[in-house]
């Protein structure tokens, strides 16, 4: 069965993005891992909300993988994703099931949420940025329902004051 990893990048204190969506803060001046993760995955899920903060980025990033956004309003398909509606557990307990790599759940903050209340999600590297933003998309909502246990895999440290920490999730 395929693994549903995340790999994203928080604040010290939780938050994903700015509440703009805006990511001006996140290091840029190495890879931290991130092309041999991304070599090890070959799909991608993500939230609607997620998806079109990307496309302001400007061209779609993730070329040459299978892509997946969970909307209620976007539909149908495009060269680079398949719009999903409905049923999202029925969708991934199938896509998990099919071959292929691993399944990166690329964000956002609501679809992360759902993944961890629904026990979908394997893995969680997270790189912590050294840096205070005070207000923010949290990486985790609030919810006494997502209680969930973490297995730690590993850390890394980096020069740049940037922590990675690698989870699995306890079901």
């Amino acid at each position: 069965m395929r693994k549903i990893r995340l790999f994203i990048a928080s604040s010290l204190d939780g938050y994903i993005a700015r509440t703009s969506g805006e990511v001006d803060w996140l290091f840029t001046d190495a890879d931290y891992g991130y092309a041999e993760f991304f070599d090890s995955i070959d799909t991608l899920v993500m939230g609607g909300k997620t998806y079109r903060q990307i496309l302001e980025f400007g061209e779609y990033p993730y070329k040459g993988k299978k892509g997946f956004v969970f909307s209620k309003t976007l539909q149908g398909k495009n060269d680079d994703v398949e719009f999903v509606g409905g049923d999202i557990k029925s969708f991934i307990d199938k896509l998990r099931n099919d071959s292929g790599g691993d399944i990166w759940l690329v964000g956002g903050a609501e679809i992360i949420h759902y993944f961890i209340k629904e026990r979908l999600l394997d893995e969680l590297i997270l790189s912590i940025h050294p840096i205070i933003l005070g207000d923010g998309i949290p990486l985790i909502v609030k919810d006494a329902s997502l209680s969930t246990k973490l297995q730690l895999k590993e850390v890394k440290t980096f020069d740049s004051g940037l922590l990675q920490v690698s989870y699995d999730l306890k079901t």
